[in-house]
């Protein structure tokens, strides 16, 4: 596989691994499917994303259940990490609900998408989806609401670490969780905020029941100001980092060869078929490898364009 390994001053894909190959019979110009095939690739399995959404819970459970019960220091050490990866799954369930994809009945994946899975995790619902329709409207553009997380890369070395060290040691979380907390004070967000507060509630709630209120802050809270922070700017900058504004989506979003330790941690939930997802996103995760695969059959993902590793892409986001 060919594929850029080095550190580059662009890592725009050159010309030559952007054919020029749509549209065909099963796919548009811009790579969304045509019907039957859209059809197909569009339909929401119901029954299988209640079992996605019960062992997204149970990871926390039982990752925290488990240091307590082993009651070693080192164990509690080892769950706050992993609660990194149970973070980066409430955010992409959240993120499916987002998008009406989680489960059939609207109201139905309104209600889990909030409840079950933004809140606990810290996210605005309502206003996530808003700002994240834009940015699937037009990466890169005017409106785009993550431009903070992967514009102007490659970025040198020394300044992609002081990012890493700034999520890592709590000063991006401590950000997030102020402006939570302030939000509480305005007329129009306080909603939205209150929701979030009261699902916190309920989970230091837990925790008491249990007669460990402490571990709610321990391994709670402070693994989604540290390690969640790190695990999402990573994620963000692998899928949009160094990119530009464009219609063709090989030029706002990377594809990245998929290992099964990043599914598991990084990019559950198929999250790593990234521009699969911004070809269509009216495609549930479960299908989107499908989808890639249509794109790859007509040639238009070429090896070139594609990363052997995330290793390999950070390492050419950072320019020396």
């Amino acid at each position: 596989m060919t594929a850029v390994t080095e550190p580059l001053t662009t890592v725009l894909p050159p010309p030559s691994a952007l054919p020029d190959v749509l549209p065909t019979e099963r796919l548009l110009a811009s790579g969304k499917p045509v019907r039957p095939l859209r059809d197909e690739l569009r339909r929401i399995d119901d029954l299988r994303n209640v079992g996605s959404l019960v062992l997204t819970w149970l990871q926390p459970v039982v990752t925290i259940g488990l240091a307590v019960w082993i009651g070693h220091p080192l164990a509690y050490v080892v769950a706050f990490f992993l609660m990194g990866p149970a973070y980066v799954r409430f955010a992409i369930l959240g993120h499916e609900a987002a998008h009406r994809l989680l489960f059939t009945d609207k109201r139905l994946n309104d209600f889990i998408g909030r409840w079950f899975v933004a809140y606990p995790g810290f996210v605005p619902f309502e206003g996530y989806r808003r700002s994240h329709f834009a940015h699937h409207k037009d990466e890169f553009g005017p409106d785009e609401p993550d431009l903070n997380l992967y514009n102007g890369y490659p970025i040198t070395s020394a300044s992609f670490w002081r990012k890493m060290r700034r999520d890592a040691f709590g000063k991006s979380g401590w950000k997030n969780l102020k402006g939570l907390l302030m939000a509480l004070t305005s007329k129009t967000a306080r909603p939205f905020a209150g929701r979030i507060v009261c699902a916190q509630v309920v989970i230091l709630a837990m925790f008491t029941a249990v007669g460990r209120p402490e571990l709610f802050v321990l391994l709670w809270l402070l693994p989604w100001m540290t390690v969640w922070r790190v695990m999402n700017r990573l994620r963000a900058i692998a899928e949009h980092g160094g990119m530009m504004r464009s219609k063709d989506r090989r030029l706002t979003t990377h594809h990245v060869e998929q290992s099964w330790l990043a599914r598991a941690t990084l990019v559950p939930f198929n999250t790593g078929w990234h521009l699969a997802h911004h070809v269509d996103m009216g495609v549930p995760w479960r299908n989107l490898p499908k989808l890639h695969a249509e794109l790859v059959a007509a040639g238009w993902v070429t090896p070139e364009y594609t990363y052997p590793s995330y290793r390999a892409l950070w390492k050419a986001l950072r320019s020396g």
